[in-house]
């Protein structure tokens, strides 16, 4: 590998329904608050890919338009997120780590297929 940060992809669809807070009344709100939640992540890193990382947030859906902040890019998907999750993995794949955050068990295939390593939601979103 030579990219000298890891990236971490967010499934933002699936970390914010891991919590049931009522993210399904206001998805982009619900999508904003995962973002500025991440951001720590960007310097301090995820448990065994110490920071600084670089951190993309997918969103899709009702969640489009979620503007980036400049310590997580969010990236918003035309189609399916899972489709751009995967291809940032596979973007990935040899020139530096990268590890996607969801508990979606098809998107962790396909995502482990292109090298990326995956964790779930608790990584990010850990319960009170």
């Amino acid at each position: 590998m030579t990219g000298d940060r890891t990236l971490v992809v967010a499934d933002a669809a699936n970390v914010v329904g891991s919590v049931p807070d009522g993210w399904w009344r206001d998805r982009r709100g619900a999508a904003e608050r995962l973002r500025d939640s991440l951001v720590p992540y960007a310097a301090d890193g995820l448990p065994g890919h110490p920071g600084p990382v670089e951190l993309v947030l997918v969103v899709e859906g009702a969640a489009r338009g979620v503007a980036s902040v400049p310590e997580v890019r969010v990236e918003a998907a035309p189609g399916s997120g899972d489709d751009l999750i995967a291809a940032l993995a596979a973007a990935a794949r040899g020139v530096r780590s990268c590890v996607v955050v969801t508990a979606d068990r098809e998107l962790r295939r396909r995502a482990e297929a292109c090298g990326a390593r995956c964790t779930g939601p608790r990584t990010v979103r850990p319960l009170p």
